[in-house]
């Protein structure tokens, strides 16, 4: 009997591991960066040009700011998992309310790595991202935050 079980968990672990080469061509949905900080939240956009090379663009709202990013992401799957890992790096523009700065500047510009973890569920068309992205303000007194994550939830195409 335990021999029986054991085959089967194993037909079955092996049966779901290839359907987990299912893949998505661009995912549209929801978009949510959070950390140290404030919480921004907008639609997100995802498009592969193969299996490794996406792009992801996010128009995000939040602490009295529109925040834009556009992304070049890098991906490869994790063997024997439904998950794919990636790497990638990208622009991100902060449009403030300049009410309160000293300076008078009310856009910043940003540099964004980002690794993360990408998940498309097999039986449905959704994915969903995690990612860990510092952020390096590049203008107005340089500054650099660590603690920033994403989250994504797209429907996929």
């Amino acid at each position: 009997m335990k021999k029986f079980f054991l085959l089967a968990v194993t037909a079955i672990v092996l049966s779901a591991t290839q359907s987990f080469a299912q893949s998505y061509k661009t995912g549209l949905g929801l978009g949510i960066e959070f950390g140290d900080g404030s919480t921004l939240v907008g639609p997100s956009y995802k498009h592969f040009f193969n299996g490794k090379d996406a792009v992801q663009a996010d128009l995000l709202f939040g602490a009295d700011a529109v925040w834009l990013g556009g992304y070049y992401q890098y991906h490869q799957p994790l063997k024997g998992t439904p998950l794919k890992w990636y790497l990638g790096v990208g622009p991100q523009l902060a449009f403030v309310d300049d009410n309160g700065f000293d300076n008078g500047s009310s856009t910043f510009v940003f540099l964004r790595p980002m690794v993360g973890l990408d998940f498309k569920v097999p039986s449905a068309p959704i994915s969903m991202t995690l990612d860990w992205r510092p952020a390096w303000q590049l203008n107005n007194d340089s500054d650099f935050e660590a603690a920033r994550f994403g989250l994504g939830f797209r429907y996929t195409f």
